[in-house]
């Protein structure tokens, strides 16, 4: 591969309605942060169906499974509590198509928060639907300070990846969420916690990078340049994508990936 070829990076994306217009799109922090680790960041709208999923991958050689809503509980299994936010049956659908498409695929995968989430139910794990009333004793999850503010801590497993690539086993970190794994997938294991043991961080057992960190760590590459590392691992491991017989070049590719209409 060429020095001067960035991998191209897939940040999925939300869709949602502002005065009667439908609007597709993600923070700007995510397209920073993959810029900063070296990639080519390309925002990857809902679309339909797993076949869409599937030409997608083929023109990305790493994927972002980016924060948001809910996810709906009966993707794993379960009838909604009362604590349940705002759910996107599309953008459910949509995305675990992805995830498990690129894991099939050995493709690496940095997942965000919801995309922790997104990863472990692809993989068969299930989701707390609500951490104030499903976790004894737990610690503030949903923070009201800026969203670069690292607020709790996390402790991370020795002799995993998450810990090689921060080059640390403590982290503070930010945290704005109230859904959280469960029931690990069997594909996964376990990477960090925080103090009240909710995960933090999980990796698959089965392929070469598909990460998992509760955090956003987009919104820390700023003020903390550890947080980078994340992004430049991903962009690492998708240069080996990307060296693979067949891949297009990523110079000239798309901003964004449309869908019809």
């Amino acid at each position: 591969m060429e020095g001067g070829q960035r991998p191209v990076i897939g940040i999925t994306c939300s869709h949602f309605t502002t005065k009667g217009v439908v609007r597709v799109g993600m923070t700007r922090d995510y397209v920073r942060a993959v810029e900063l680790g070296g990639g080519l960041p390309v925002l990857v709208p809902v679309l339909d169906g797993e076949e869409a999923a599937a030409a997608v991958l083929e023109v990305l050689d790493g994927l972002v499974l980016a924060g948001g809503g809910d996810l709906d509980p009966q993707r794993f299994g379960e009838e909604p509590l009362p604590q349940l936010g705002e759910v996107d049956p599309e953008r459910d659908a949509f995305e675990l198509a992805l995830a498990r498409l690129a894991m099939e695929r050995d493709m690496p995968v940095l997942g965000i928060c919801r995309g922790m989430q997104v990863l472990n139910v692809a993989a068969g794990g299930t989701l707390y639907q609500d951490i104030p009333t499903q976790v004894p004793r737990a610690l503030l999850h949903d923070q009201t300070a800026p969203r670069w503010y690292p607020c709790h801590e996390v402790r991370i497993e020795e002799e995993t990846q998450l810990a090689a690539i921060l080059g640390a086993l403590s982290v503070r970190v930010n945290s704005f969420h109230h859904q959280a794994v469960k029931v690990v997938a069997p594909q996964f294991r376990v990477s960090a916690k925080a103090k009240d043991a909710v995960v933090e961080g999980i990796e698959s057992r089965e392929n070469r990078f598909v990460l998992g960190v509760q955090w956003h760590p987009e919104c820390m590459v700023e003020r903390y340049p550890a947080q980078r590392q994340l992004f430049a691992a991903l962009v690492q491991q998708a240069r080996t994508t990307r060296a693979r017989p067949g891949r297009a070049a990523a110079d000239g590719a798309p901003a964004v990936v449309r869908g019809a209409g």
